[in-house]
Parts: structure tokens; sequence; C-alpha cells
């Protein structure tokens, strides 16, 4: 039992780590290989979802076509594949082409906040004092982030800025549009067919075989990083975790994704980060372990 706890443990820090890899590598394709993110974003969905549902039709007594054939589930489908699958990765990734994978990757971690707020909505539920908290230092870090204190000047562009919130908004979108889909089927199977049907619906957008940029060796290894390292394995990673360690253990080890994601682009593509860039960071992944706090219930007195 230790042993398969450790593995969903272990399993989710490597998902949330190779994420924010991809992320770097993306931000090096796009500003400096040319490679066009619209691109990008139809290739990997393609091939990603190709190989989950592969995957996935691999299980056992898995069908994977049986979502297709009930028509609101399959509405549901497509409403997820292009408002939550397709709208967190493109918008996460155009982040990163107009700021950097740290700035980006920190600003979609907005979303949580966001999911409290939308839920205490829908239940007519006031949220606790420890939201509150989350919520306050959400909107203070995000705004140390994108200032650096001065209320006259944004420390990334406009487009930058709304393309990070708007990643959070879709990552908001993405976490709860689909609950009703995974209760039923296979996740594989609904990540599986959300990521293929982006991606066919994104190629009217930018078709796969309309490649641009400077091609060379660095650029087919890091795209194919992307697509493989980035998506196709750590989804699976975090799915397996998921079910082993559930669900709220799982997307509080993913906060490790941020954190490799600012390293490894102060480290290895010189982004600047200040005092004021951590501490805004530090605010806003600090709400995720907040919103994950639940008070125990007091244990009932037994009487002898």
């Amino acid at each position: 039992m230790k042993n398969e706890t450790f593995k969903g443990f272990l399993f989710a820090i490597i998902a949330a780590s190779l994420w924010g890899i991809s992320g770097t590598f993306g931000q090096f394709l796009f500003q400096q290989r040319g490679i066009n993110v619209e691109w990008m974003i139809t290739v990997r969905m393609l091939i990603s979802g190709f190989l989950l549902l592969i995957y996935a039709a691999s299980q056992k007594e898995n069908k994977i076509f049986e979502i297709c054939n009930n028509k609101k589930d399959f509405n549901r489908l497509l409403l997820f594949s292009i408002t939550g699958m397709l709208m967190v990765q493109y918008t996460y990734f155009a982040a990163i082409k107009h700021s950097n994978a740290a700035t980006a990757t920190i600003l979609q971690y907005a979303g949580p906040v966001l999911i409290t707020i939308y839920l205490a909505f829908k239940n007519k539920k006031i949220p606790r004092f420890i939201d509150f908290i989350a919520i306050s230092f959400a909107v203070l870090g995000t705004f140390l982030l994108v200032t650096h204190g001065k209320l006259d000047s944004l420390n990334i562009s406009t487009t930058a800025l709304f393309l990070g919130l708007g990643s959070a908004v879709a990552l908001a979108i993405y976490t709860l549009q689909p609950i009703a889909l995974l209760q039923k089927y296979n996740s594989a199977t609904v990540i599986g067919w959300g990521m293929l049907i982006g991606g066919l619906a994104f190629s009217f957008i930018k078709a796969p075989w309309s490649i641009e940029g400077l091609w060379d060796d660095t650029t087919y290894l890091y795209t194919a990083f992307i697509v493989v390292f980035g998506t196709l394995i750590p989804f699976y990673l975090y799915l397996t975790a998921v079910q082993i360690i559930g669900g709220q253990k799982s997307s509080l080890l993913a906060s490790a994704e941020p954190f490799s994601a600012t390293i490894i682009a102060i480290l290895w593509l010189n982004v600047s980060f200040g005092m004021i860039d951590w501490i805004g960071s530090l605010l806003i992944i600090s709400t995720i372990f907040l919103l994950s706090y639940e008070k125990k219930p007091k244990p009932e007195n037994v009487e002898s």
C-alpha cells in the first residue's frame, strides 16, 4: 500500500515537472526558432489525442466510441473539447509566446481560485475564511507579478496578461466542465477525444502541414519532447496518480509545474525574475495549498 502511495506521489510530481519543462521548451521554439503557436497546438493535440485513444482502446472492456453514440454526452464532449481542452492549451502557449514560461504558468494557477468563486455562486454558499485569504493572495500575487507594485505600468504586455488570465479561466472550465463525463467514461477516453476533436477543430485555423520556422535538430527534438513528454506521458502519469492518491493530493503536487517552469526559464532562458516576481509567484502558488485545506472533524466523545 505504501509503495502504491509513493508511486502516486511520484507520478504526480513527474507529470507536473514535465509540463513545466515543456513550457520552457515551447518558449524557446516560439521565440528563438519562429515556430507558430497555433501549429504547435494543432500537432500536439492531434498526435497526443490519437495516441491516448489507442491506449484507452487497449484497456479491458473500454469502448472508446460509446461516448460518441450518446447524443447528450457527445455534445458535452464537443463543449469540453473546444472551451476546455483547446482553450487551455492555446491560451497557455500563446501567453508563453508573449511573455515567458514562468509568468504564463504562474498566472494559469489562478484557476483554482476562479473555481472556488464559481462553486460558491453556483451552490449559493459563502466561501470559507481561508478561501477569502486564498482569493486575496491570488489577486495580490497577480498584481505584483504583472506590475511590480507600480500602478502606472505593466511588467508584461497587455496581450500576455489577457492570455495568462484567459488561461486561468480556461483551466477552471477544463476542470469543472467534464466532471459528468469522467464519472461515466474512462478518463483517457474523455481526454483523448477532447484532444483529438480540439486538434481537428484547430486544424481549420492552422493546418498541421502548414509548417513555419527554422527547423534544425534542436527544433525537431524539442517539438517531439513537447508532444510526447509534455503532453502524452504527463497526462497518463497524472491520471494514474489521481486513481492512486485522489484528485486533491494530485492537484496539490501539481504545484511542481510553476516551480519547474520558473527555475528552468531563469537558469536556461535567462528570464529576469526579481524578488517582487518571487513574492507574487509564491502568493499565487500558496492558494493551491490554502484551498486544499480541510478542517479535520473533531472526534466524538464515546461514553463508557
